[in-house]
């Protein structure tokens, strides 16, 4: 593959953007990342005019792949058409708060935003304000976007910021566990109990390889915000409307959070974020409440129009079962290849979720291992190797992957997330050549 023209492109950004990008991750890629030109359906042509089977889907976002259904854009043209903005409420975002209230079972009322990161943000200081209290709990490697308050490393004894710039005390009132650890949430809560506000949990670890919960964790969890007061926040940030449908990975799970973060799928494509939750809790915001939250951009309307009619697409049109049956597909064959090609390997996922996670070992005898990716079943042979912390997926071939695998799978004509932590997606726009063209290229590339 010929890449000049990214490389250009490429100089030409680091003369202008720090590292030539305007998202760290995206600089993942050595030596340069390619540059995108547009999408097509379930593929991506960069700027020299290279074709990928795209899994990355924008990180996520990208539901019904690159091509937005002829619904979808004319609601997106008519609301860009009669004007950029007003700085004044508008209809459309009324109808996306009652649709997002209607189908997911924990929402009451919801305040849009701009990004993941902004409802994280929004979402603690929300937790604070409400109890009146300081501490939250994070799980160890997981990532909640550029969020002071949970940019953090350590254990329950000792902790500092993970990012310069951070003051150390901010580090002292985030608490971060080992997710799937319920021995260690419940440490926490018996040494800082009366001062937690909430913890802050991801159903699935989506950012760190996908991390299956452990049978009982999310249920344990509940229990102890119930017993001490404190809020349970769900960052479905990445699973929101991709993992568990419509009702998102707490229908999926059965558990109601007290709040949960939104972003990617909820604005169809275009810059957003959200908090929901219960009226009591989520109406402290201001101005009903004393929790100061405002931007000039929430509730943009073409982001809600995008949003809205995305999941209403996906709604009428049975996406749901296209683009989970395909990433079963890609799971299913993903589990037998490597039974092959690289045993002591993991396969992740759930719903439209797929990854591969280059574990060190691995059983001897992989009879009735989790065919369609970990669901971390005690009975599975892997249930002792495959991760379950971030720790465990940052222990695994991490270089390997990033290094060897993911250029060979490029020049295959497949991209891939840009490293082993984020996660693989699969859109609408997705066909079953694409999954079994994608399934000859790991078996090549491993």
């Amino acid at each position: 593959m010929n890449h000049e023209r990214s490389g250009e492109l490429y100089d030409r950004a680091l003369s202008v953007m720090p590292g030539g990008v305007n998202s760290s991750v995206r600089a993942a890629i050595e030596p340069f990342p390619p540059f995108a030109e547009r999408g097509d359906a379930g593929h991506l042509i960069d700027a020299d005019g290279n074709r990928y089977i795209d899994w990355v889907m924008g990180l996520g976002p990208l539901l019904l792949g690159h091509d937005t259904p002829e619904s979808v854009q004319a609601e997106i043209q008519r609301h860009a058409s009669q004007g950029p903005m007003y700085g004044m409420p508008t209809e459309i975002e009324v109808e996306h708060a009652e649709f997002v209230a209607r189908h997911v079972p924990s929402v009451e009322m919801i305040r849009f935003v701009n990004s993941g990161t902004e409802a994280t943000v929004s979402a603690t200081r929300l937790a604070r304000g409400y109890t009146d209290r300081k501490k939250i709990v994070v799980m160890q490697g997981a990532y909640h976007g550029a969020n002071d308050s949970t940019l953090v490393e350590g254990d329950i004894e000792e902790r500092s910021p993970s990012s310069a710039g951070i003051p150390a005390a901010f580090a002292e009132h985030a608490i971060p566990v080992p997710f799937n650890d319920g021995e260690a949430a419940r440490k926490a809560f018996e040494s800082h109990g009366d001062d937690i506000a909430a913890v802050l949990v991801e159903p699935i670890l989506a950012n760190k390889g996908i991390v299956h919960p452990v049978d009982g964790y999310h249920e344990m969890l509940r229990d102890l915000c119930d017993d001490n007061g404190s809020l349970l926040i769900w960052d479905e940030v990445i699973t929101g409307f991709r993992v568990g449908g419509l009702q998102c990975a707490q229908g999926k799970f059965g558990i109601e959070p007290d709040v949960t973060t939104f972003g990617k799928i909820i604005g169809g494509g275009f810059p957003v974020g959200a908090i929901g939750g219960k009226e009591e809790i989520i109406s402290q915001f201001t101005p009903s409440g004393d929790v100061f939250q405002a931007g000039t951009f929430s509730g943009h309307p073409v982001t809600m129009a995008a949003g809205l009619e995305t999941l209403r697409f996906a709604a009428e049109n049975d996406v749901y079962e296209h683009v989970n049956e395909l990433a079963e597909q890609l799971r299913t064959g993903l589990t037998e290849i490597l039974a092959e090609e690289a045993p002591t390997y993991t396969v992740a996922g759930t719903d439209s979720l797929f990854k591969v996670i280059f574990t060190r070992e691995g059983p001897d005898n992989l009879s009735g291992q989790c065919e369609g990716g970990c669901q971390q079943r005690t009975e599975c042979p892997r249930f002792d190797d495959c991760p379950k912390t971030g720790a465990d997926v940052a222990a695994a071939e991490t270089d390997r992957w990033r290094r060897r695998f993911w250029p060979a799978m490029k020049e295959r004509g497949v991209f891939l997330s840009q490293n082993q932590f984020e996660s693989q997606f699969v859109s609408y726009g997705h066909t079953e050549e694409d999954v079994e063209e994608t399934l000859a290229a790991y078996r090549e590339a491993l």
